[in-house]
């Protein structure tokens, strides 16, 4: 029951993400080395499936960031809010919107009738990868901007506690410290993984060697094996219901303290 709550609903809507992302990454393998000659519609198909599930990962991920803003910003309205109703129908739309950016090679947004015009991204063209590489560096600043806001206002409400509970001052400081280590590891993260190849995809084309497509390519993918540790199994509630399926039972080490905002 713990985890019928919108943002466990904003983690599964990544984990799926991430988990097509996998099996596009195969099945665009198989169509481009496997398929002799590869069938364009296949090629296209592969493509947009990779696009549209990369799209919905990193929109799941800035969904969680807003998530988590609007539950410290707007802490006494939230849960009457943000229902799981609500947050159904929001993630419907994303994932509405991320499989239109997956159509988009079927649409006409592709280089197989002018090689000349191909991205690294193939066969979406050159100027068309440029959109989808400024576009994701425009999610990410805002991603940022919504995490320092966060940090604020955690940081404001442990002083806020720690004023009020002399007692407790070095509890709240640990527990701020640890929120804003898990804000650094999610913004480095997901900067280390997926900035190089963005930036790479705006001045590269398929004159390039691959071998620097695969190599940038390669830490953007992995960011969806790593997302998995960052955003659900460093979670209580995740562990708790996870060792509660495997063994039925709760490890007696996990904490009885209540999560606070500065948990984040």
């Amino acid at each position: 029951p713990s985890l019928r709550a919108p943002m466990f609903l904003l983690i599964g809507s990544l984990a799926l993400a991430d988990l097509l992302a996998g099996l596009g990454l195969v099945a665009n393998f198989a169509v481009r080395y496997l398929l002799r000659p590869p069938s364009e519609a296949a090629e296209l198909a592969a493509a947009g499936l990779l696009l549209a599930a990369f799209s919905a990962s990193v929109c799941s991920l800035l969904a969680i960031t807003v998530d988590r803003y609007l539950s410290l910003y707007n802490a006494l309205t939230y849960h009457s809010e943000r229902t799981l109703g609500f947050t159904c129908a929001m993630v419907l739309l994303m994932w509405l919107l991320c499989l239109g950016v997956g159509l988009l090679p079927l649409l006409g947004w592709n280089c197989l009738r002018d090689q000349s015009s191909c991205s690294i991204l193939r066969p979406v063209t050159k100027d068309n990868a440029a959109v989808l590489a400024v576009t994701f560096l425009l999610l990410f600043a805002l991603m940022m901007q919504l995490y320092l806001q966060i940090c604020k206002i955690a940081f404001r409400h442990a002083q806020q506690i720690a004023v009020q509970h002399q007692f407790i001052a070095t509890a709240q400081a640990t527990s701020t410290r640890k929120g804003l280590s898990t804000l650094s590891l999610i913004l480095g993260t997901f900067a280390l993984c997926w900035i190089p190849f963005a930036i790479y995809s705006l001045v590269a084309d398929s004159s390039y060697p691959a071998v620097y497509t695969y190599s940038l390519a390669l830490p953007a993918t992995c960011n969806s094996l790593i997302n998995p540790i960052i955003y659900a199994f460093r979670n209580p509630d995740i562990q708790k219901s996870l060792w509660l399926a495997c063994c039925g039972c709760i490890p007696s080490t996990f904490s009885s303290r209540p999560r606070t905002s500065s948990d984040v």
